[in-house]
């Protein structure tokens, strides 16, 4: 009698642990930066139509961008990291050398997809020795948005260089009725290394030099270097005080009360008043629907003393070591196929595709990206406001980003730059005075050299 009861416990016990493996091949879990209502529910519904195809379920899990970093970390130190991660890039190099993410697979899954049929520049920038880091998924490119009418009615010129768009804030900066300029001060967000970076950029500012060894030295402690923070901190002057983030800047942009800020493509639905939720003041004022729009102009390309660049921010999807291979690989080829320009349509604005099509259709997605509507609360096509030269530039450029280090073998290092915020931190003890421009340009070196040796 015990013999028949052991031997039965121990066969219970094996259907349990079948039946709990059969389950962890039919559901992944997918952590996504992509919080908002509506997005989550335009996510739900592409899982439930790779549920329908596949058998699998996807279990999503919103994620803020800002907390990332952590939450990742956190998760693969107790060992519960999930399936397939939606990330920006500036975390898949050192994610990947962390044993984080499984280049293995992601290259597969590009194998699969065919490489071609991606924009070379992306996949350049998630390139490591064994093939591909993660799957670029979207991308945008950063935007300085400036008001045309007010140009127009101070005789200035497009603010597409450091002295003009110096020049145009001291011009309209007018407080606290309109601020010339809004950049980015709060030393803990993203934002401001991502508005710091793209005016760095401009003026040739590297975090080494400008070919792929991964083993130059980091050299901050330039005079390019130097140079951005004087005009970074002479913007600032025409800057509301505080720590300014990238809500203020929206809101104050919105309201008719700043000249000129830069920002992603995903202000483009607010900005054309397609958000119920976000009142458009000059719109309201003069009593004409979609008036900033049809005032606001766009630069992508800054050009500053010593170069030119546009920001550009490329987001992957990448597979972690501890995933089911085999279901999440499934999971990464359905948002790049099937369900791809459904992905798009949660924000078409600032969601470019990086895959521009299939073998069978090359320019498949990219053609079916400019038929997307944007907005929320109303839908419509960025050409309907911005006309369909600013659509295809759009997209056009997602080759041409630029951004410190990666294309010059230091993604590992940008991980740990975003990952602390230290280029901020430094920033805004500058901008309060408590260093000089030199004092600013040694400590950011130093700290970043120090970065690259943990």
């Amino acid at each position: 009698m015990k013999k028949t009861t052991l031997s039965l416990l121990t066969i219970l016990s094996l259907i349990i642990m079948c039946s709990n493996l059969a389950n962890a091949e039919d559901e992944i879990v997918f952590w996504t930066t992509e919080v908002e209502k509506d997005r989550l529910s335009i996510q739900q519904d592409i899982a439930e139509g790779f549920a329908e195809k596949t058998g699998i379920d996807v279990r999503i899990i919103p994620v803020e961008e800002n907390f990332l970093a952590a939450r990742v970390t956190a998760a693969y130190a107790a060992r519960s990291l999930p399936d397939v991660l939606y990330h920006p890039i500036d975390f898949t190099i050192g994610w990947t050398k962390a044993g984080i993410l499984d280049s293995q697979s992601s290259t597969e899954v590009v194998t699969s997809l065919g490489k071609n049929t991606f924009s070379p520049g992306p996949l350049d920038l998630v390139r490591v020795k064994s093939g591909y880091a993660a799957v670029p998924l979207d991308a945008w490119g950063q935007l300085l948005l400036f008001r045309e009418d007010l140009f127009r009615e101070k005789g200035l010129e497009t603010p597409d260089a450091w002295d003009r768009i110096l020049k145009a804030a001291k011009a309209l900066n007018n407080p606290p009725k309109m601020w010339g300029f809004e950049v980015a001060t709060d030393p803990g967000q993203t934002y401001t290394q991502q508005v710091f970076e793209h005016l760095a950029l401009s003026n040739g500012v590297r975090l080494a030099g400008r070919t792929g060894d991964p083993n130059q030295e980091i050299n901050l402690n330039t005079p390019e270097m130097v140079a951005t923070l004087r005009f970074y901190k002479a913007l600032s002057r025409f800057t509301p005080p505080g720590n300014i983030n990238w809500l203020h800047t929206r809101i104050d942009y919105l309201s008719g009360r700043a000249a000129m800020i830069i920002w992603s493509p995903f202000i483009l639905d607010e900005l054309s008043g397609l958000r119920n939720d976000q009142p458009v003041l000059p719109d309201i004022i003069k009593k004409d629907p979609g008036f900033l729009a049809r005032n606001t102009g766009f630069v992508t390309v800054i050009q500053g003393p010593n170069g030119s660049a546009q920001y550009g921010q490329i987001n992957c999807i990448g597979i972690t070591l501890d995933a089911a291979r085999a279901p999440a690989k499934q999971w990464v080829e359905f948002l790049l196929g099937e369900g791809y320009l459904r992905w798009l349509s949660m924000a078409a604005e600032g969601k470019l595709p990086v895959r521009k099509g299939t073998k069978v259709r090359p320019e498949c997605f990219i053609n079916g990206w400019m038929d997307l509507d944007f907005g929320v609360t109303t839908r419509a096509k960025v050409s309907r406001f911005y006309g369909l030269s600013v659509a295809k530039s759009m997209t056009a450029g997602v080759n041409g980003l630029d951004r410190w280090g990666l294309a010059r073998g230091k993604g590992d290092l940008i991980s740990k730059i975003y990952g602390t915020k230290i280029i901020p931190e430094i920033l805004k003890r500058f901008l309060d005075g408590e260093l000089n421009a030199e004092e600013a340009a040694r400590l950011m070196d130093e700290k970043v050299r120090a970065l690259e040796d943990r």
